[in-house]
This record gives C-alpha cells, sequence and structure tokens, in this order.
C-alpha cells in the first residue's frame, strides 16, 4: 500500500441516487431533493459506515436541456441549497465530515470564507469547501451577465478567489479571543489581521467576522480533470474528486497530481485522490448484473441522449443517429476538458454507439461504474489502491436509500475484513479523520525559527 495506510471513503449525495433514472427505483425516495428525513437517514447510515464525508454537488439554477427530457428527470431540478443543509445536518451527526460544493464563478469570496467557516464551528470542524468553477452557461443568466466566462477565466479567478479564502480563514489567531469578562478583554487587538486584498478580480479588506475556524482552515476539496483544474488543485485542494474510467487512466492521473503537489511545496500526502465509483451490489454477481440491467431498463432514451449531450458540454446530439457511432468531430464548448476527453475516449476504444454511451454514461453520469458481489466490488476498490490509482473512492450509490443500504451492509465489511477501512473513526475532525494536518496561520508562525507558538510563549519570548 506504499504506506498509504487505509483507504478513505466519500458518500457523494446526488438526492434520489446517481443513476439517471434513479428516483423511478423502488428502493429511491423521489422527493428526495426535499426531503430533510431522507438526508438525515442516509447521513447516519455513511456515519454508521465510518464514511470519512458525506459530499453535496450543487447547481445554480434549473439545468437547460430539452423540456421533454428535463420533465423526466430529477438529476439537479429541485434541491435544497447544500450548506443550509448540512448545517441541519451537523446538529444530529457527530463524527463525519460534511462537503459542499460553493462556485467561485457566481459567489463573492467574503460570503464563502463566512459560510463554510461557521459550518466547521457548527460541526466542532468537520466542515469541507468544493471549490468549482460553473460549467453551465445558464448559470451566468442568474447572475446579471450576459455569457459565462471562458475556461481559462474561471480558473484564473478560481486561483484569486481561493486565495483570498484563504486569507480571510487566518483573519483571527486561533487564542485572539479571551473573553476575559474579569478584565473587560474581548480579544487580543494583535489577533486581528485584516487580509487587505486587491487583484485582478476581487478588492477586500477583511476582517472576516468570525474566528478561526476548528480546523483552522475548513478541508479544500475539489472535482475535475482538465490542466487548468489541476494547476489549482496543486496549489490549493486536500480532496480530489476525479472521474478516471480505467485503473490506467486513474494512474495517470494520480501519479501527475501527486508529482505537482511539489511545485507548490507541498508533499504527496497532504491531497487524498478519490475517483468517482457508482456500486451497483448485489450478494452475488449474478444478482448484481441483474439490478444492473434493472436500473438500466428504467432509462427513457431521450433522458440517456439529454445526459450524454450535457456531460459532453451541452452539445446537441439530436442530428446524429442513436445507435450509430459518436461523431469525431463534435465541437468543443466551455464545459469540463477532463469529462469530455474521458468518454470519447471510452466510445472510440470500445466503438460504442450513441445509444451504448449514453446508458452507460446516464448510469453515473460519466463516472466509473461497477457492478458485483462484495467480494468483486471490493477486488477492484483494493487493486485500485494498492497500485496507485487512488487514496479511496467518492463512492456515489446510484439509488438512494437503497444502494447505499447495500454498499455499508454487505461491501463495508469485507473492506474492513480486508484491513483496507477503519472500524472506528480515528479522531473528531475530518482533518482528523482523511490524516490531513491541520493549517498554520500565516501569521503565526515565528519568522526566525519558523516554529508556532501560542499566544502566551510568543509574549513571553518577545514573538
Amino acid at each position: 500500500m506504499s504506506g498509504k495506510g487505509q483507504m478513505r471513503l466519500g458518500a457523494f449525495f446526488n438526492p434520489t441516487g446517481h443513476h439517471v433514472a434513479s428516483w423511478r427505483h423502488p428502493r429511491a425516495q423521489a422527493d428526495a431533493g426535499i426531503n430533510f428525513q431522507h438526508y438525515l437517514d442516509i447521513t447516519r447510515t455513511a456515519e454508521r459506515g465510518k464514511f470519512d464525508m458525506v459530499f453535496l454537488a450543487d447547481n445554480l439554477g434549473v439545468r437547460s436541456a430539452h423540456m421533454e427530457a428535463l420533465s423526466r428527470s430529477a438529476q439537479y431540478i429541485a434541491n435544497f441549497e447544500p450548506i443550509t443543509l448540512l448545517s441541519a445536518l451537523a446538529t444530529h451527526t457527530s463524527h463525519i465530515g460534511l462537503v459542499a460544493t460553493a462556485s467561485t464563478s457566481y459567489n463573492e469570496p467574503f460570503h464563502v470564507a463566512r459560510k463554510f467557516a461557521s459550518l466547521d464551528h457548527l460541526s466542532d470542524g468537520r466542515a469541507g469547501w468544493n471549490l468549482v468553477t460553473s460549467g453551465q452557461e445558464n448559470e451566468a443568466y442568474n447572475f446579471s451577465r450576459e455569457k459565462h466566462y471562458e475556461h481559462a477565466e474561471r480558473y484564473d479567478r478560481a486561483r484569486e478567489f481561493a486565495r483570498v479564502v484563504i486569507g480571510l480563514w487566518d483573519t483571527w489567531d486561533d487564542d485572539a479571543f479571551v473573553r476575559d469578562k474579569e478584565t473587560g478583554q474581548f480579544f487580543h487587538p494583535e489577533g486581528l489581521h485584516n487580509l487587505n486584498h486587491r487583484g485582478k478580480y476581487f478588492s477586500v479588506l477583511g476582517a472576516l467576522n468570525i474566528p478561526r475556524s476548528p480546523q483552522g482552515y475548513p478541508v479544500i476539496v475539489q472535482a475535475g480533470g482538465s490542466d487548468d483544474m489541476i494547476g489549482v488543485a496543486a496549489e490549493f485542494a486536500e480532496v480530489i474528486f476525479c472521474a478516471p474510467l480505467t485503473l490506467q487512466a486513474a494512474q495517470r492521473f494520480y501519479a501527475t497530481l501527486k508529482d505537482r503537489l511539489a511545485t507548490h511545496g507541498r508533499a504527496p500526502e497532504a491531497m487524498k485522490i478519490m475517483p468517482g465509483l457508482s456500486p451497483v451490489v448485489g450478494r452475488t454477481d449474478a444478482e448484481a448484473l441483474e439490478n444492473y440491467q434493472y436500473l438500466n431498463s428504467l432509462i427513457h432514451p431521450v433522458v440517456a441522449r439529454e445526459i450524454l449531450s450535457m456531460v459532453l458540454g451541452n452539445i446537441d446530439l439530436a442530428p446524429y443517429p442513436f445507435d450509430g457511432p459518436l461523431p469525431d468531430n463534435l465541437p468543443r464548448t466551455n464545459a469540463s476538458v477532463g469529462i469530455f476527453q474521458e468518454v470519447t475516449a471510452m466510445a472510440r476504444r470500445e466503438n460504442l454507439t450513441i445509444r451504448q454511451v449514453a446508458t452507460r454514461v446516464a448510469g453515473a453520469r460519466a463516472k466509473a461504474v461497477v457492478h458485483g458481489s462484495p467480494q468483486t466490488i471490493a477486488d477492484m476498490m483494493e487493486e485500485w489502491f494498492h497500485k496507485d490509482g487512488c487514496d479511496g473512492f467518492n463512492i456515489m450509490p446510484p439509488f438512494l436509500p437503497g444502494a447505499l443500504d447495500d454498499f455499508v451492509d454487505l461491501v463495508i465489511p469485507e473492506l474492513q475484513r480486508r484491513s483496507l477501512f477503519r472500524t472506528e473513526y480515528e479522531g473528531r475532525t475530518l482533518r482528523d479523520n482523511l490524516g490531513l494536518k491541520r493549517p498554520t496561520s500565516r501569521h503565526a508562525s515565528n519568522a526566525s525559527t519558523g516554529t508556532t507558538e501560542p499566544r502566551s510563549q510568543r509574549a513571553a519570548t518577545g514573538g
């Protein structure tokens, strides 16, 4: 295991599940997107399974699609705002990490810094921010823009955005607030640091009006696979959600990103790489195949083609024969480069028709799908982990709650039997459980020694 220890697991909650027809499954909650009890139940199930974290993606508006397909889909149509939801879940859970998406394209750094620091306090150190740029063109129209940011500009803006957020999280020293009723001293004045940022995209004075969070910073997560994303991730990300479809692709991505960390003075263990995996579990391989085929039988062809269109960057596939090959000259759009490349490469490699690609992609929206017994699924996960394709997985249940129940009840015990996954949480915070260090504030280091000392000790030594 190359000294990696045990694998990490996230539970990615698309409301009804990740399969495009999940909401039609008998063991799915059709109104999941606005059902708090559903989210509470599945989060508690993931915590019972000792998952590191639950993860919520987000969209800033109803996605744009042909109405015939859109009206047959539950994918990102009507769902809770994720930080609000995680704040509620924080009060009903005790160990599991709580990670949500907030786009750098249509937020302000101050808002993001304050909300995630608040969630970290509310959860006693279990918050994580999924740092992404928006990929949907129509989101721009909800924020007084005529067009979406271009790909390179999105990531240039994201870099500055992240630097501002991290700077704001360092507003207060860890021990700035004394709240001494006897002396009347609420905080140490020297423990407050304005950011005074002026950059290309943002001008932010600070200070952030919430104390430094329990984890120092909420864990920074990033999703994607483009060269621009890798550049941002190498500088900031501590957890990566990615979408390789083969072990070889996973190994290339893993090696590339771990190598890039050194350019920012970061060690390989400072980042956990967790590919998306959508498992269809059966007690036997035959039962799992039957479950998988049943799921796919629920997909309406119009919906499958529309999901493939969205995954490729909202390319209109209607003019092409559904049972013909995916064209070689598909136009490039302003969406995810990494996913486009993975899906088109798979179609060429396996000579798939549009229908075949669409059916496969619709299952987990271009993430890896595996079906099999607990042993078969654990074999695949173990191989990827041992052969440096990952540090763990972002599990994407194809339907919820049923498929998560299957994974926790059947696969987790098999992983534990092989000593690949924990039987108890290691600590209280998300960083503790992921094996990530708590970041030191830029204002707390001793300039001469590079060490960090408590305020009382710094005062005693003239620090």
